[in-house]
């Protein structure tokens, strides 16, 4: 991924207001991102913990989303799968992230979901740069290559889905 900056970041949200993306907290440490090993730039919202978002991009311009999700009820011993890196979790390591449909759709209420690695690390996941806090990764088949084509091909059908 190229890297981006804070005007970049703002003006790629589509399924929010431009007061809303004017007013999320965007990360401090861009200049600090392993821009090389990212296919996408994700982040928690620390001023809500409910909100996350995410900029990929999708038929070559910049897409922003603003995301919720909940925190994680499950017990200690329950594990999740991210549907975007297949990284295993334990506890709230994947949160189902529910973003607003772009356009008329999102005005009326419309969201779509994915279940995601809750810090949306999956980039760094799949090229073994993080390691899951108690969580693991399967063993494959498939090279490095094939599993990021996979991971950005999950991505772009959640990316598609807030479209449609």
């Amino acid at each position: 991924m190229q890297p981006l900056t804070e005007q970049d970041i703002r003006a790629s949200f589509v399924n929010c207001s431009k007061g809303e993306a004017k007013r999320l907290a965007v990360p401090r440490d861009l200049d600090g991102r392993p821009w090389d090993d990212l296919d996408f730039l994700g982040w928690r919202d620390p001023g809500a913990p409910d909100r996350s978002y995410l900029v990929a991009e999708r038929d070559g311009r910049l897409v922003g989303l603003s995301m919720r999700f909940q925190a994680a009820q499950r017990g200690f011993l329950h594990r999740s799968m991210c549907s975007l890196c297949l990284t295993t979790h334990p506890r709230g390591g994947v949160s189902l992230m529910t973003a607003r449909k772009a356009g008329p759709a999102g005005r009326e209420g419309n969201s779509v979901g994915a279940y995601m690695c809750t810090d949306l690390a999956c980039s760094l996941y799949v090229r073994g740069k993080k390691a899951p806090e108690a969580g693991s990764r399967f063993e494959e088949s498939l090279t490095l290559e094939e599993q990021i084509a996979r991971t950005n091909g999950q991505l772009a059908a959640f990316l598609d889905k807030v479209y449609a």
